[in-house]
């Protein structure tokens, strides 16, 4: 859980809430096909956050800060800057262009909607869950 605290804390900020996000760490090319099979049966949506990245840590941010529908999609973080690997497979599996930070919703098996920058937006996920 340290990893992250650190993502979402800040080091001037030592009483920093942690993610009241209940993230699944996306690290193995294997999850992707569970991230297929799951998608049949309910939504998924991959964040993709680099580490060395403002912009991307304020996207995450605001992202946590807004999102609240849990119970309709099952949700992975992909520190892409560690995985390189996974996110440039997700590239080819989902047919999405490699951005950072990106959110992407999968739906039986295929990227339905793809996002990123500064239009990540948790309140555009809801409307098409």
């Amino acid at each position: 859980m340290s990893f992250f605290k650190n993502i979402f804390s800040s080091s001037d900020d030592s009483g920093a809430k942690e993610s009241k996000i209940d993230w699944i760490e996306l690290n193995d090319l294997g999850q992707l096909n569970e991230i297929s099979s799951i998608s049949a049966e309910k939504q998924v949506a991959i964040f993709k956050h680099s580490t060395r990245c403002s912009i991307s840590r304020m996207a995450l941010k605001q992202f946590e800060n807004e999102f609240n529908s849990s119970d309709k999609v099952t949700l992975y973080f992909l520190d892409l800057i560690s995985h390189r690997d996974v996110s440039n497979e997700i590239a080819t599996r989902f047919g999405v262009v490699h951005q950072s930070p990106q959110l992407i919703l999968i739906k039986d098996g295929k990227a339905v909607y793809n996002v990123s920058h500064n239009e990540i937006d948790a309140e555009a996920l809801a409307t098409k869950l």
